[in-house]
């Protein structure tokens, strides 16, 4: 799969931001009421809000750690395996 750039003013997006913006793109799209210029311009910009909401979700998933206690009740961490 090609790699999709990403413009700049969604890249400047936080995810709950762009999930939103992506969630009105769908609206309107499910809606049937936008003109096909306006629907395929929309679709690329959902695709490009979408490629962004994924990344942000992988920085997160990097982000996170696993945290334990071992039998002596000292607190280690390591990084989570949440796939």
């Amino acid at each position: 799969m090609a790699k999709q750039n990403v413009p700049d003013d969604i890249k400047a997006l936080s995810f709950e931001d762009a999930l939103a913006a992506l969630e009105e793109i769908v609206r309107a799209l499910e809606s049937g009421e936008t003109k096909l210029d306006d629907a395929i311009n929309a679709y690329t910009r959902g695709a490009a809000l979408k490629t962004h909401c994924e990344a942000k979700l992988r920085e997160a998933q990097a982000k996170i750690e696993k945290i334990s206690l071992d039998a002596d009740g000292k607190v280690s961490s390591e990084p989570a395996d949440v796939e």
